[in-house]
């Protein structure tokens, strides 16, 4: 028996499609980040990381809506880097023509882009961190675990402000 694709069907898909209750949520666990290429540093891992707050930033540099959150992430970076702030952009393309490792490594010389950055072209940490959505932050505490996550543009002070208050908890045990 066939069922037929009625247009609240195609509605509800699209709503489970685009739930954010997927992605990795406050409270957990962060996934890894682990990746093969990373750009501006050496490899990264969440272990390697612990002790610091981390800020997870899903991008791609052919999304506008991640070139308008970037100077945000660079500003933080910037700013709290010295108070325990990490930054792992994970570049995870959406089109064919943004696999191009060296155009990424282009981008991030002509923008001042100095946080550490993982090529996921196969989008494995995409998959380990359930995201759907360019740009995408999940803030990690010093214990590795998510507390906060924004997905599009804005709410910047809030963002900040999350680092503030992640920053200022002590690292205590995981």
């Amino acid at each position: 028996m066939r069922v037929p694709v009625t247009g609240l069907a195609l509605a509800l898909a699209a709503a489970l499609w685009a739930a954010p209750v997927t992605a990795a949520r406050p409270g957990e666990p962060a996934p890894d980040f682990a990746g093969h290429t990373w750009l501006n540093s050496g490899p990264l891992t969440l272990a390697s990381e612990r002790g610091k707050a981390v800020l997870v930033y899903f991008w791609t540099f052919g999304c506008s809506n991640c070139r308008a959150v970037q100077p945000y992430v660079r500003d933080w970076y910037d700013a709290y880097r010295d108070a325990g702030l990490q930054v792992v952009a994970v570049h995870a393309p959406e089109f064919p023509w943004e696999r191009d490792v060296d155009a990424v490594a282009r981008y991030l010389s002509e923008h001042d882009v100095r946080y550490p950055v993982v090529i996921d072209n196969a989008h494995a940490v995409w998959r380990r961190y359930n995201n759907r959505y360019w740009p995408a932050l999940y803030l990690v505490d010093r214990r590795g675990r998510v507390r906060y996550r924004q997905f599009g543009e804005g709410r910047y002070d809030e963002t900040r402000r999350w680092i503030e208050r992640v920053l200022a908890e002590p690292p205590g045990p995981g």
